[in-house]
């Protein structure tokens, strides 16, 4: 694969954003996918926090938080793995293979299990409408025109950074 674009956020070696190409003959080719990448302080000890930017379909990645769900990052990361193992064989393997019994989106893995003809047509519609070259450029003009900094749900995700102790104040409260 090797064709990816990154971009840091703020000049933070910790904090960038890696674009790449959905792999061929799968419902994701032609689609430009933006993950959002989070080194740890103990990185390469502990797994990267990453997440799809743009809308995606599929049944182990939130289609709103854009929370990837593959064990490799999760929960057996090692430090024998690197970024270039994430970009250039984890996520295009989890785009080429789904696994429907383990999902994050409960309505991809049952579309996919029941009619994969209907699962892989909703699959190409997302990648027209939140990740083709149009798409991305006309999010990209509409973000340029815009005086705020805004998000419009309809066309990205947001990843939450809050922890555990943060999440159970907000419910305590």
């Amino acid at each position: 694969m090797s064709d990816y674009d990154v971009k840091l956020v703020n000049d933070n070696m910790q904090e960038f954003y890696v674009s790449f190409s959905g792999p061929e003959d799968t419902p994701f080719a032609g689609g430009e996918w933006k993950i959002h990448v989070e080194l740890p302080e103990q990185y390469p000890y502990r797994s990267p926090s990453i997440g799809f930017m743009n809308k995606i379909f599929h049944p182990n990645i939130d289609e709103l938080s854009g929370s990837v769900c593959l064990d490799v990052i999760n929960q057996t990361w090692s430090p024998m793995f690197d970024l270039l193992n994430i970009f250039e064989s984890f996520l295009p393997q989890l785009l080429r293979y789904p696994n429907p019994t383990d999902p994050l989106n409960g309505e991809a893995a049952a579309m996919m299990m029941r009619d994969t003809a209907a699962y892989e047509t909703k699959v190409r519609d997302y990648v027209q409408r939140y990740a083709s070259k149009k798409a991305l450029a006309e999010k990209e003009a509409k973000d340029d025109s815009d005086d705020e900094i805004s998000c419009d749900d309809d066309d990205i995700s947001s990843m939450s950074s809050y922890d555990d102790d943060e999440i159970m104040g907000e419910m305590s409260s």
